[in-house]
Order: C-alpha cells, then sequence, then structure tokens
C-alpha cells in the first residue's frame, strides 16, 4: 500500500516512522510521502489560506494552493518518502511459524483512482468496516486541512482524479487533521496481511464483529488481591471462549448499547446477553407433603423453561400475624371455611435470560395446576428471614 499525506506540518507524521508501521515500510509492504503543502504555493511569504468569501471568523485553505498539489500527488510527480524510524529485529512471528496464509479483507473497490481522505468533523464517521475495506486500497491520499477547512471547491475538483471521502474520526473538533490521519492510518495499515505477527489479533479485536471486545489478563494470576477469572486458568478452551464472548456482549450493552441493534446476535448470545441474578418470591398454599415433592423437582423443571435454580428456601407463615392473608381468605370462600394447610413463603434463587414474568411461570410449572399463590419475580437474590414471622417479635436493630 502506498500512503500520501499533504499538510503544512509535515513533522506530524512523524510517529508513522514507528513501531508496526515503521516495520512495514521496512519490510516493504508500505510505502509513506509526506509532502509539505506550503511547497506549492507561490507568494513569497508561502501562504495556504486567505479570508472566507461571506465574512466571519478565521481562514479558508486556498484552492490554487491545494489543487495543484493534489494533481501532483495523484500523478505520482512528488517525492518525501519516510523510511522506518530504526531497524526491527528480524525473526519469524506468530503467523509464519504456524504457517498461516496471509489474507486480505475482500477484494479492492474496483476503480483506478486513488482514494483521497479528507478528515473533517463534518464527515462521515469513520469505522472498523471502513478500515477493512481501505486495508485493500493500493493508494490512499490524506489532505489534512487547517483553520476553518479546505475551499470546497477543492473537494468538488479532486473527484476528477480521486475517489473523495469526507470522514470523521468523531463528534469533536481537532486543530487540524493530521491526528486524525495517524488513527485512520493506523486502523488501516494494521488490516494489511503480514503487518501484524498474527491476523487473529485483527479478528477477535473491537468491532471486528459488530462488538466491543472484552477484558484481558496475564500473568501474575494475583495482583494486589484482585485475580484472573477462574475460567481462564482451567483450560476449558469452550468455556473460555463463551466467557470471552459474554463480557463481549456485556461490554457492548453497557458502554455501546446502539451497536447491539446492528449485530445478528444467536439464542446463546440472547441468554449470555440478559441472564443475570434473579429470584422468585411467592406464597403458596401447601400440604408439608406437597412441599417436600415440589422441592425435589422445582430445579428441573424452572431449567427446562430457562431459570438454573442455585438456592431454594422456604418457611411457613405465621397466619397469626396475617389473620387477612390474601391466601387464606381466598382458599376459605371457595371451600367453606375447610381446613388450611400451612401457607409457605418460598424464595427461588437462580440466574435466567428470561423476562421477570416467565421465570415466575418457570417457578410455577413445579406446583399443581390449581395451587393457591401469590408473588412475584425481581433482579437480584434474596435471604429468606424474618418476613415470614411477626415483625414484633423481632427487636429492631
Amino acid at each position: 500500500m502506498r500512503l500520501d499525506v499533504v499538510t503544512i506540518f509535515p513533522e506530524y507524521l512523524e510517529p508513522l516512522r514507528h513501531a508496526l508501521l515503521g516495520k512495514a515500510i521496512e519490510e516493504g509492504i508500505l510505502s509513506v510521502g509526506v509532502h509539505d503543502l506550503r511547497d506549492w504555493a507561490t507568494d513569497r511569504h508561502r501562504s495556504v489560506d486567505d479570508t472566507p468569501f461571506g465574512g466571519g471568523p478565521g481562514m479558508v485553505m486556498k484552492p490554487e494552493v491545494w489543487g495543484p498539489a493534489l494533481d501532483d500527488v495523484a500523478a505520482g510527480r512528488v517525492a518525501g518518502e519516510l523510511s522506518s524510524a530504526s531497524p526491527h529485529v528480524d525473526k519469524p512471528r506468530h503467523d509464519d511459524v504456524a504457517g498461516v496464509e496471509k489474507q486480505a479483507y475482500g477484494e479492492r473497490e474496483d476503480a483506478e483512482l486513488p482514494l483521497l481522505l479528507v478528515p473533517t468533523p463534518t464527515g462521515r464517521p469513520f469505522t472498523q468496516a471502513d478500515a477493512r475495506a481501505w486495508s485493500t486500497e493500493e493508494h490512499i491520499v490524506f489532505a489534512c486541512g487547517r483553520y476553518e477547512g479546505i475551499d470546497q471547491r477543492v473537494i468538488e475538483d479532486a473527484a476528477n482524479r480521486y475517489r473523495v471521502r469526507e470522514v470523521s474520526i468523531g463528534d469533536y473538533v481537532l486543530i487540524g487533521g493530521e491526528v486524525a490521519v495517524l488513527v485512520i492510518a493506523e486502523a488501516v495499515v494494521r488490516l494489511i496481511p503480514g503487518v501484524l505477527g498474527n491476523q487473529a489479533s485483527h479478528q477477535e479485536d473491537s468491532f471486528s464483529d459488530g462488538l466491543l471486545e472484552g477484558p484481558s489478563y496475564t500473568k501474575p494470576r494475583v495482583w494486589r488481591g484482585l485475580e484472573v477469572p477462574e475460567v481462564l486458568t482451567g483450560g476449558n478452551h469452550q468455556a473460555i471462549d463463551l466467557w470471552r464472548r459474554e463480557q463481549s456482549l456485556k461490554k457492548t450493552k453497557a458502554v455501546r448499547p446502539e451497536l447491539l441493534e446492528t449485530v445478528e446476535l444467536s439464542d446463546t448470545d440472547l441468554r449470555l446477553l440478559n441472564e443475570r441474578d434473579v429470584h422468585t418470591e411467592i406464597n403458596v398454599l401447601l400440604s408439608t407433603a406437597e412441599w417436600g415433592q415440589i422441592a425435589k423437582k422445582l430445579p428441573k423443571k424452572a431449567r427446562r423453561k430457562g431459570f438454573d435454580v442455585s438456592e431454594i428456601l422456604a418457611e411457613t407463615v405465621d397466619l397469626t400475624c396475617e389473620p387477612d392473608n390474601v391466601l387464606v381468605t381466598q382458599y376459605q370462600s371457595e371451600n367453606d371455611g375447610a381446613a388450611l394447610d400451612p401457607v409457605y413463603r418460598v424464595i427461588v434463587n437462580g440466574r435466567s435470560a428470561l423476562p421477570h414474568r416467565e421465570i415466575t411461570k418457570a417457578v410455577l410449572a413445579a406446583f399443581p395446576e390449581k395451587t393457591y399463590w401469590y408473588g412475584s419475580s425481581y433482579d437480584g437474590h434474596a435471604e429468606g428471614g424474618v418476613t415470614a414471622v411477626c415483625a414484633w417479635q423481632h427487636p429492631n436493630p
């Protein structure tokens, strides 16, 4: 790939000579030309800007300077090659050792014209999809604006020699386009086959599948009392992959929820994304024998419905504290005051991705159809105790 950058501050692009981009230059994967826009100025002061038509603050960059500069770059009539900042260690990298075939991100756009990128806050947002697409280009030219920007006629005229894209790296304003060039160049060049030693590095990046990447850990296993998640040290690669997917989904939901609207999620993804600690809390009218049988089968029945039960707490309610208990009232009105079974307060803790109403249904699937009950489900776990007996039997804390 060939990159050309036109700017009034060539030294600003020095970082392109360093690290992986410098190594790519050294290996012939990448060539970079940085050109001083003032070389095309025609007055003694080498001026590149003038006051705006219509008035207003600031200065606008002149078309009679930018036009010839872009003409010469498109035609290859420029010098100014960058070299790598320092020699890099020449040793086999991961993909070389593993014999991994270098693969590009699809085919280059079918066009003979070079690609001109104009960083501007009014441009289309730059995305990882752009980086992937542009990593297949042969020639990319950057036009670094300053002040109030470049005369719009330069952009319109450049379309005769380039495929022009005005692009923004975020909803904020910089002093000039050079910083944006560094951002875009690094995002694009790292995706060129052979630039990264392990192409899986970018295949698992944030945004590579539309999601943010989850957290990463390295040695030591325990640092300042903080431990690496146990799943990452167990050697179960299927469990590790599932954990990483879950972390990616939850990070995206917390930080960039709008990204989830454009990603196709599997049933497993939806479960991982929505699964959380939950509990169902119900009062139920049952005999002691009935409750014993239900408690045994409840976890299995609930799991089939999508509620993974971790704990069941149950205690009888002291009806002297609740003489107008809704279950008692309903039962006696429908059964002519027949003798009562005990009223149990049941708490079922676990994890589920289901809505609260469906979680409650999952618990009730273990109970006989005409069981008297009331209650609901909530996020988080609950503890048993005080609420099942008379409050006056417990001193205030």
